[in-house]
């Protein structure tokens, strides 16, 4: 049996695994899983042939050497790269609120390891993390995922030169995980707050009161509950989580 193998076609399909593996195999979306490598190689591989056909792209012209092969690996791994970026600063935002929320209750000191980057994560923020990842799939945002890649290619076939970086979009995608991570623990802080007011009264008007050994149990109670209760409420301020990251694909992409 003849098999052969168009040069142009492999040299997409390495194009586009990059820009998608760099998305998938360093985002916490997928890292969470302790998948083998070379399953996830594979799967990248799979994944690019599929929608390269599904998509009908037209190869990419084959570069004249090395150097521009690899000029062209660098500018997919760049926008990989920027992807990544858009996810990991969306689910930074329960990373970021879950430690402004350790320390008002006392758990600074606690720190967890985050699967995604195999380094020391905010023990609430782990938790919000890790929720923030299930919902994500619960409401098939995995489908929205492809929908984004396939989207990419078409916008922005690979071998393309990359236009110019929409550095507004970088900065707005990087304040995204500041002001919506305080969203996520703001009732839990402001009840926090409150309680750090009464007890700075009470330990004015009652010295005798230890109010160290009162507080930490109390304000460990008040928010966790506060929380709890928040996350029925939560599911709009996710879903303005979850859009940002392919409003700012879209906005990299031009």
């Amino acid at each position: 049996m003849d098999i052969r193998f168009d040069t142009a076609i492999l040299v997409t399909i390495l194009l586009v695994s990059i820009r998608f593996g760099t998305v998938l195999l360093f985002s916490p979306l997928f890292a969470l899983a302790k998948i083998p490598v070379q399953f996830r190689v594979l799967f990248v591989l799979a994944l690019a042939l599929i929608i390269i056909l599904g998509l009908n792209t037209s190869p990419v012209v084959m570069p004249s050497g090395v150097g521009e092969l690899t000029s062209m690996a660098v500018q997919e791994l760049l926008i990989g790269g920027m992807f990544a970026f858009g996810v990991f600063a969306a689910f930074g935002a329960f990373l970021f609120g879950g430690r402004v929320l350790d320390f008002q209750m006392g758990f600074g000191v606690a720190n967890l390891i985050d699967p995604a980057t195999n380094a020391q994560s905010p023990l609430i923020g782990t938790m919000l993390n890790l929720m923030a990842v299930m919902a994500f799939f619960m409401i098939n945002g995995h489908h929205m995922i492809l929908r984004g890649f396939a989207y990419s290619l078409e916008k922005l076939p690979p071998g393309v030169p990359l236009g110019e970086i929409n550095l507004s979009a970088l900065v707005a995608q990087f304040g995204v995980m500041f002001v919506y991570g305080m969203a996520i623990v703001a009732p839990a802080v402001i009840a926090l707050l409150l309680i750090d007011v009464g007890m700075a009264v009470a330990a004015r008007t009652m010295p005798q009161v230890n109010m160290f050994i009162v507080g930490i149990p109390l304000k460990i109670f008040v928010g966790l509950t506060v929380l709890a209760i928040s996350i029925n409420y939560m599911s709009p301020l996710l879903e303005k989580i979850y859009a940002s990251i392919f409003r700012f694909w879209q906005q990299v992409l031009g």
